[in-house]
């Protein structure tokens, strides 16, 4: 038994229509490796999306239905099968062919009559680099685990510092988190932001929410915690938080290049209290001026305000934070962010609830 065979019994489909085809090939490779059999194209799939998958498929040309060439390219186009590496085994000896066989994502094309020593070989160098590409996969793999895992920690880590600077807030964080994140699942099945707002940009959105606020680690705690209305003069202060929110963010992203994981942070951070009529801070930008990701952390934040009990005020009844909201589509949300709320506003109640103060 090879080295290979000896540390992984790798498994082997060979596909031909011929029985004395599928002897010799089995009594040449059978005794290093599991071998499975299939003699049309339909069961050549069905073993290949299966459970064990084969490691390497030996596949005919010539078969009565479903030629080779058509089962290499339904392998090559299904993700559960595209990796499996194909040798061609086959009595179609032109250059055509080969060419053929090749430009559908096979790895080999070996000509019938065959010598049985160049079919071990060539089946051994395949699977060995089949071998080494799954390590190398595994290792990417691994490797973009740590980054992501790396990544959520930092941002964990500034929003739980800007969390200890604000403790009145309580569950803020999660209850906002999860409204942009509902807001924007809600919004990606309309063909307008079916891309924008696709898997990874949703999981960035709801990662990078809690640090909204981050730039109140720089407002005086004078201001910060005040147990009342603020003056004219405070509450131009507060607004101040914006800017610092991006000036804290972008400390740790010019490190990182541009467009890296805290742009979203970013935008949200220095954007959400902008206004869809261009009358909001720090920029008085308007409509899609404002960056999507603050559009929804905007809505989010005011229901969340308006939810909750203050020491100067007490909190708001859903169904008259629901008529607030409404009355500003238009003016200070965007239209389309107010229609997504009032789709899912069943979904903002059990929010509220679920992560009470």
């Amino acid at each position: 038994m090879s080295t290979y065979a000896a540390a992984q019994r790798s498994r082997i489909l060979l596909v031909d229509d011929a029985p004395e085809n599928l002897r010799i090939l089995s009594e040449s490779l059978r005794a290093d490796y599991t071998i499975m059999f299939a003699k049309n194209g339909p069961d050549a799939l069905r073993l290949a999306t299966g459970r064990p998958q084969p490691d390497l498929i030996l596949l005919d040309v010539i078969m009565p239905g479903m030629d080779g060439y058509e089962v290499c390219r339904r392998l090559k186009e299904d993700p559960s099968t595209r990796d499996i590496p194909v040798m061609f085994i086959t009595a179609q000896n032109e250059e055509t062919d080969e060419a053929t066989g090749l430009s559908l994502g096979a790895q080999d094309y070996i000509v019938k009559p065959f010598r049985v020593s160049l079919v071990r070989n060539r089946v051994a160098n395949q699977l060995t680099y089949k071998r080494y590409r799954d390590h190398l996969n595994d290792l990417v793999h691994e490797r973009t685990r740590q980054l992501v895992l790396t990544q959520e920690a930092t941002i964990h880590a500034m929003a739980t510092l800007a969390e200890w600077r604000d403790t009145e807030t309580g569950a803020h964080i999660k209850r906002t988190q999860n409204y942009v994140k509902a807001l924007a699942l809600h919004m990606a099945n309309l063909p307008r932001y079916r891309e924008t707002l696709n898997a990874d940009a949703i999981s960035w959105l709801y990662l990078s929410a809690p640090l909204h606020d981050v730039g109140k680690v720089a407002i005086a705690d004078t201001v910060l915690h005040k147990p009342g209305p603020l003056t004219e003069e405070e509450y131009e202060a507060m607004k101040e938080h914006t800017t610092y929110g991006r000036a804290v963010l972008a400390a740790a992203d010019k490190f990182l290049g541009e467009d890296s994981f805290l742009k979203v942070a970013s935008d949200i951070a220095y954007c959400h209290h902008e206004r869809w009529d261009g009358r909001g801070y720090p920029r008085g930008l308007g409509e899609d001026e404002i960056p999507l990701s603050a559009r929804l952390m905007s809505l989010a934040d005011v229901y969340d305000a308006l939810r909750s009990q203050r020491v100067y005020k007490p909190a708001m009844p859903h169904e008259t934070s629901a008529y607030i909201i409404l009355d500003g589509k238009g003016t200070q949300f965007d239209p389309e962010v107010v229609e997504a709320f009032l789709a899912i506003q069943d979904e903002f109640k059990a929010i509220a609830e679920r992560y009470s103060d």
